[in-house]
Formats: C-alpha cells, structure tokens, sequence
C-alpha cells in the first residue's frame, strides 16, 4: 500500500489536557475524505495534523474506515507492537548480538558453524538452538560430553510432565542429537532416545462451500488474493509470502515454488479466476518484489496471513477453527475427490513420498458418501 501513497500515520497526542490521536497523510483526497467521517476530527495547528480523541472506540473507528483502503502505520502509537518486526528478515544477528543473563550457557560456536555450513533453514536453526540451550542450562554444572542417555532422558521425562507438545519434544531431540551425532560425529551414541509416539490425527477440511464463502468475507482484494492461493495453489503460509511477482506463470499458468520446505523447488497450479483478482490486485497495490509486502516494501508478515484467514472465517460463520494449513488440506482432498492421481497431488504439494500424500484418501469423501447406509435400508 505504502508504494501506492495510500497510507497514515497515527501519533499520541496531548491537547486540551486530553489524550488525542494524531493522525499524519500526504494530501489525498480518498483519505481526506475518510478523515472526516472520523468522529470529531479537528486540525492541530500546533502539531500540523488531524486528531480525534483517543479512545477504544476511535481506534476500532479508524482502523474499521481504513481498512482495504489506507495502511494504517502503527509503528509510534504502538511502540511494544509485533507488526514490524514480524515484515524483518531473520538473519544470524538475533544470535549473535542478543544480551544474555549472567550465568547463561550459550550454544557453543561449533554447533553454530555446523548449521550454518549445512545450510540449515534459518528458523529450523533458531528452534534447534533454543531446544539445546535450554537443555544445557539444565545441566549447567556438566561439561557437555559428560551427559549421558540417562540424563537425555530424565530431561525428556520433565517436558513430558510439563505437558509440552509432540513436536516440541521431538524438535529437543533433533537438536539434542544434532550436536552430540553431527557436530561430534558421534552417530550412534544416543541411538536409543525413544520418541514420542505420534499421534494418528487427521486433517481438518473444508467444503467447498466454505471456501467460497470465506473468499466471499475476505474484506478486500488482497485478502481474497492471499486465501485464494493458499486454497488453489495448496501452498504453506511461508511459500506464499516467499512468492515473487516473477513466479506467476500466466503463460502456462503456473506458479513456481521456490526453497519450500527441504529447500526443493516445485511447480503448482495457478487459477484462472484467481489470476484476474492477482491482476487487479497488481495494479492497485503495485507490489515491487515480492508478491505481497508489507508497509515497507518487505515480505507480509506471518501472523497477518493467519489473521486473514481466521476473520474470514468468522465473518463465513465457521465454526472450525481456520488456519491457513487448512486451505493446503482441503486442496489437496479436492484434487482427490475430483478424481486426480495421488502422485500429481504429491507433486503439487511438494511431498518427498506418496506415504504422506496418502493420509488424504482417509479424508476424500467421494466414495464413501456414495455407500448406503444400512439404517437407511431397514426403515
């Protein structure tokens, strides 16, 4: 939005011994007139800008005005706000310029030499060095090769008593198993660690109805853009805000996938009806590099996506709790149900083996709702 000049700023104000907020644009007469739907907007000489009194309501007001029309930059009336740092790109920095507390054992050098040199994806890298540092400050007082099964153990058996997740437990392990098989080169040294069995769950899928109607609450074009893909397209959030305005293949409608998960490139599918809202899109947001950017022109923040999703389904008055893995799912069960070859789908999904693509023959419903119900025949 900020590349088309429809944006504001907001700043706190102090007038009339009241709590104001200011509101900063450069002349345009779109926003000039929504400014002045406001409640009670009025012009601070001194400031040089519009204020309207700050309030709970005012604040629901301007973002409830602006939305889909104006980004509303936060960045100074909400000083602890996520929205920016969410748009940063994650790079070693975090890890080498963080204050520690005195006492802290920090993860050793070599294990971060070791994931760099491997390549590891940066977030993988950062959850592995969390898990491991907690699990060395646990045994503070021991030198990292005196540790042993037994004691890999009883750390496992606490997070299991604390309730942690599956995958928590099993990304400790990896990065327990990382430094002592990898960074040592020790392979089989803690061959015996059990992990934790995985749980049989199936995955959560929406009718196509539901689809349609969440496109139909997505609030604006670049919502609808973004839900629409996620759906057509049956990409992971994170390979969605990787895209680039060159990986719109619109000649063989295609979309090119690249660094998905496992750093392997693929090929989907790329919608007809959705390639005309991305073209409409285009010319109203005028994105530069990637295919959808924040404020600054870097990629869309994470937790933005997830939020488009779960109000567009609540303004479609679902009642399952939408993510937007959830539209990858219902993807894939579709292309199932309409009768196409579990290895296409693998390859759309970008799957390393048809063992995972198979769970959703246990969700496709074609076949099944095709069988008589035996209660049916009886009465």
């Amino acid at each position: 939005m900020k590349s088309s000049g429809l944006y504001i700023t907001l700043k706190h104000l102090w007038i009339n011994e009241q709590r104001c907020i200011g509101i900063q644009f450069y002349p345009n007469k779109l926003i000039q007139a929504l400014v002045k739907e406001l409640p009670s907007p009025k012009w601070s000489v001194r400031y040089q800008m519009v204020f309207i009194l700050n309030t709970p309501s005012n604040v629901n007001a301007i973002f409830d005005k602006f939305r889909g029309v104006a980004w509303v930059n936060c960045s100074h009336f909400f000083p602890k706000s996520t929205l920016f740092y969410e748009n940063k790109p994650l790079s070693w920095d975090w890890f080498y310029n963080r204050e520690l507390k005195k006492g802290y054992r920090a993860c050793p050098n070599e294990y971060i030499q070791k994931l760099e040199i491997k390549r590891y994806a940066l977030n993988t890298a950062k959850i592995y060095i969390m898990c491991f540092e907690r699990f060395i400050n646990h045994y503070k007082t021991y030198e990292l090769m005196q540790i042993d099964e037994d004691m890999i153990h009883a750390y496992l058996q606490q997070l299991v008593k604390k309730q942690k997740s599956r995958s928590y437990l099993n990304q400790t392990i990896n990065a327990i198993k990382f430094y002592y098989e990898v960074v040592k080169e020790m392979p089989n040294r803690f061959y015996k660690i059990d992990r934790p069995r995985k749980a049989d769950k199936l995955p959560t899928v929406l009718a196509k109805d539901e689809i349609n109607q969440m496109l139909a609450c997505s609030g604006n074009l670049k919502n609808r853009c973004i839900i629409g893909l996620l759906y057509s397209a049956g990409l992971r959030r994170s390979e969605l805000l990787q895209l680039k305005l060159q990986d719109i293949d619109s000649k063989r409608m295609l979309i090119r996938v690249e660094g998905s998960k496992g750093e392997k490139d693929r090929y989907t599918l790329l919608s007809e009806k959705l390639l005309i809202d991305l073209r409409r899109y285009y010319k109203f947001w005028k994105p530069k590099t990637y295919l959808f950017e924040g404020p600054d022109g870097r990629k869309y923040g994470v937790t933005s996506v997830g939020k488009i999703v779960k109000r567009a389904a609540e303004r479609a008055k679902i009642s399952k709790n939408v993510t937007p893995h959830m539209l990858r799912h219902s993807f894939a069960t579709h292309l199932l149900e309409s009768g196409t070859d579990l290895r296409y789908i693998q390859a759309l999904l970008g799957h390393s083996s048809t063992r995972t693509t198979e769970i959703y023959t246990r969700v496709a419903v074609n076949k099944i709702t095709k069988i008589e119900n035996p209660l049916d025949s009886i009465i």
